[in-house]
This record gives C-alpha cells, sequence and structure tokens, in this order.
C-alpha cells in the first residue's frame, strides 16, 4: 500500500453492486482520477473506490492524500492490475 499526495482529475457517481462481504448484499462503488503533482505529463491512477468512501464526492482540483493498494488477478488467461483507494483525505 502507498500513501501519496494527488489531484482529484474526475470521479463517477457512486453506483451499488453485489456484494458477498456486505450485509445487504450490495456496497457502493464509484471510479476516481488521481493525478500526481508536476504537470501535464505526470502519472495518474485510475482507483475504485467502496463502501462510505464511495458516497463521498471529491471536488476536481483538490488536493487530497490517498492510501492506494496495487493488486493484480486472473480471469481466463488475462492478468488485470486493480487500484482501490482504502483511504482519501482532502488537504
Amino acid at each position: 500500500m502507498q500513501t501519496k499526495i494527488l489531484k482529484v482529475v474526475a470521479q463517477t457517481e457512486a453506483v451499488y453492486v453485489p456484494s458477498r462481504k456486505a450485509d445487504r448484499g450490495q456496497v457502493a462503488k464509484s471510479v476516481i482520477r488521481l493525478k500526481e503533482l508536476g504537470g501535464e505529463f505526470e502519472d495518474e491512477y485510475v482507483c475504485t473506490l467502496f463502501g462510505n468512501l464511495a458516497l463521498c464526492k471529491f471536488v476536481v482540483g483538490d488536493l487530497v492524500a490517498a492510501s492506494l493498494r496495487f493488486q493484480s488477478h486472473e480471469v481466463n488467461g488475462q492478468f488485470y492490475q486493480d487500484v482501490v483507494a482504502t483511504e482519501i483525505q482532502v488537504l
């Protein structure tokens, strides 16, 4: 897990998706784009937010401290990488 200071680029509206871990069988999910500071060509991360964090609205341009978890998984011989933001604090 890594904690970085990033700028909010965009965020989708939260939707509810099925979850075996949630009490009611569904969990809120949102996607947020975060960019490193320094200029136009800095690294960007497309991160998934779950639960209460997915229901938070972040303002484009805000600086945030975000804790990111990087994972990979395989489906039918194809490999995918996921980035999950586990905590975000507006600075």
